[in-house]
């Protein structure tokens, strides 16, 4: 394999750094953090979104990271930011989707397990989306960063700047609105 000059220094390189020569013009970099951050970003969305929109939810979250990285404070958050945008991108397409929802806008699925099973985990998922989108801001981005992204408590409390006991609190009270609301599921 042929070593290309500045290439795999660049994706050894910080996030701060590759940020950095993005924030500069860089695609070369920004196209290093897609890599770098791309499939965390796409499992994360397709945790909150239908599948099927989790693929525009990525280009989304990824054209707004191009176009508001300069914007970015501190350049070695880009993790987290990226975070941060795909969780409000995922929320306003579940909101969207619930303002659209129409009979024709169901897909049914090929399954192994059946029509029924389909439907079931298609219905789940949407009664998941649903509470999720309905619960307070604080408490999702907190039940989002924790479950989905597998953020610890100190984190998520860097993150939202939030003291660990509030973060404590908030995904206490979003377990339990989860627990209530999805009792029929369980």
């Amino acid at each position: 394999m042929v070593s290309v000059p500045g290439r795999d220094s660049l994706s050894d390189a910080d996030d701060r750094t590759v940020a950095s020569r993005a924030v500069d013009g860089d695609i070369r970099a920004f196209e290093v953090l897609m890599r770098r951050y791309g499939s965390l970003i796409n499992a994360y969305a397709a945790r909150i979104v239908r599948p099927s929109d989790a693929e525009d939810v990525v280009q989304d979250t990824f054209v707004t990271a191009w176009q508001e990285l300069p914007n970015l404070e501190n350049l070695a958050s880009v993790r987290s930011w990226l975070i941060t945008i795909v969780t409000r991108k995922s929320v306003d397409r579940l909101r969207s989707r619930r303002e659209q929802i129409s009979i024709d806008d169901h897909e049914v699925e090929d399954t192994s397990d059946g029509p029924e099973a389909a439907a079931a985990a298609t219905s789940l998922d949407e009664a998941l989306a649903q509470v999720l989108a309905d619960l307070p801001e604080d408490q999702r981005r907190c039940w989002v960063l924790r479950e989905i992204a597998g953020y610890g408590y100190q984190e998520i409390a860097d993150e939202l700047g939030y003291p660990v006991s509030t973060v404590r609190g908030l995904l206490a009270r979003s377990r339990k609105t989860l627990v209530r609301e999805m009792e029929a599921w369980r």
